[in-house]
C-alpha cells in the first residue's frame, strides 16, 4: 500500500539564497532550533559534474527522528524491538542543484525501519518564470510512505487462522487487526506526523533565511562556527 502528501510552499527569497539555507538548515541548532533533533551531518560525496555545471551532492543525516510513538504501541515488542524512546534513523539525502536554469531536486530517505515504513520525500525548488519575481522560490514537497509490514506478515495471518481453527482462539494479533488494517494505520499516522514536520521545516528555513538577509554569508557562518567551538569545548 502507499499513502502519498504533497504541498507547495513560496518563500520569499532569491533561489541561491535558498538553496544555500537548505544546506545549512542542519549545520546546527543555534543557527535552526527546529533542527535539535539532528545528531550529526556527514557529506558523503559532492561534485559538479562538468558537462552540466549540476552540483550533486549525497549526504546522510542521524536524526532522534524515528517511527511515530504510536506507531509502535501499534506493532508488538518482536518487531520494533522494544524501547521507541532509543531509537535514532539514518537519513539518506541526495541533492542536484542546476543555478544555470535555475532548479534544485531533493530526496530523502530512511534506511531505518524499512520493514515497517518506508518514506521518501522529493522536493522540486524552482525560479518563478513571471518576471518580477525574482526574489521569490517555489517549492514543491511530495512524501510518499509505504508499509511493508503487511506484506511480510501474511504468512503469519495464515499460520494464526490455522492455530485459532485448530485451537478456537483469536489469532492473535495479527490476526485480530488484519495485514491491510496494519497497513493503513502505519501509513496514516506518519502522514498525520509528517504534516506537523513539514510546518516545522519550513519555519527552520525562514529563520536561516532571515538570517542570512539580515547578517549575510559571513555573519550565518560565524554562528556556526561558534556554536561548533562550543559544542568541542563542552565534549
Amino acid at each position: 500500500m502507499v499513502l502519498t502528501h504533497t504541498t507547495n510552499h513560496t518563500y520569499t527569497h532569491p533561489f541561491p539564497t535558498v538553496t544555500l539555507a537548505y544546506f545549512l538548515r542542519y549545520c546546527s541548532p543555534h543557527l535552526n532550533p527546529f533542527a535539535k533533533h539532528v545528531l550529526s551531518t556527514d557529506t558523503i560525496s559532492s561534485h559538479v559534474d562538468p558537462a552540466t555545471g549540476r552540483l550533486h551532492t549525497t549526504r546522510i543525516h542521524l536524526k532522534k527522528s524515528r517511527l511515530p510513538p504510536a506507531v509502535f504501541k501499534l506493532l508488538p515488542v518482536s518487531i520494533t524491538g522494544g524501547n521507541e524512546a532509543n531509537k535514532a534513523s539514518y537519513i539518506l539525502e541526495t541533492s542536484v542543484v542546476d543555478m544555470r536554469e535555475g532548479w534544485m531536486s531533493t530526496e530523502s530517505r530512511n534506511l531505518n525501519f524499512v520493514g515497517v515504513l518506508s518514506v521518501v520525500e522529493r522536493q522540486v525548488y524552482t525560479v518563478p518564470r513571471s518576471e518580477g519575481d525574482a526574489a521569490r522560490t517555489d517549492v514543491e514537497t511530495s512524501v510518499v510512505f509505504r508499509s511493508r509490514l503487511g506484506d511480510k506478515i501474511r504468512g503469519r495471518l495464515g499460520q494464526a487462522a490455522e492455530k485459532s481453527e485448530e485451537g478456537g482462539g483469536g489469532g492473535g494479533f495479527f490476526a485480530r487487526l488484519g495485514a491491510r488494517g496494519i497497513q493503513r494505520s502505519i501509513e496514516s499516522l506518519a502522514s498525520t506526523k509528517t504534516v506537523d514536520q513539514l510546518g516545522k521545516s519550513r519555519e527552520g528555513m525562514g529563520i536561516i533565511l532571515e538570517r542570512l538577509r539580515q547578517n549575510g554569508v559571513m555573519g550565518v557562518l560565524e554562528v556556526v562556527r561558534r556554536a561548533r567551538e562550543r559544542g568541542m569545548e563542552n565534549a
